[in-house]
């Protein structure tokens, strides 16, 4: 199986939702489910019904930590430098509006864009991944081709 790469703030975010799936929601949903029998008839038992439904969505999301976290690959990115790569904390000029974003490459587990955080096999990732400080990037994107210009690099 191939590894995953992830910094240690994304491993330890998915250790933290698994513990939290295990020991709250798990024993939660057990019980609501025993309640709900308590009620007769599951047929036409709506509570039992959603309650099996979020079951089932618990038991494959701790099945798909569980996976993700035995091949992960936790890198460090305070120990690297160079080219953008895996970690890296990258600031963009878009040469177009002159608007300015911050992102930092992660892997697609921990990945948020909201919070800055690309994941390594988005398109702008891919684009990134090799250049420097004033590079120049062209990305294809579902709005069409943009353009933006590397202003920093951090391995922070």
């Amino acid at each position: 199986m191939e590894k995953i790469p992830m910094t240690r703030a994304g491993h330890t975010a998915l250790e933290a939702e698994l513990k939290h799936l295990k020991s709250v929601e798990r024993p939660a949903i057990i019980q609501a489910i025993a309640e709900a029998r308590e009620h007769g008839d599951l047929s036409e038992n709506a509570e039992y019904h959603s309650a099996k439904e979020k079951q089932s969505f618990i038991e494959g999301r701790v099945k798909e930590l569980e996976g993700a976290i035995s091949l992960a690959e936790v890198i460090d990115p305070t120990k690297m430098s160079g080219t953008i790569k895996f970690g890296a904390t990258v600031t963009l000029v878009d040469e177009d509006t002159d608007n300015e974003k911050t992102y930092q490459i992660v892997g697609e587990y921990e990945a948020n864009i909201e919070k800055g955080l690309l994941n390594i096999k988005s398109p702008i990732a891919r684009a990134l991944i090799g250049k420097e400080e004033g590079d120049s990037v062209t990305v294809r994107t579902p709005g069409g081709e943009k353009s933006y210009e590397v202003l920093k690099v951090l391995f922070v």
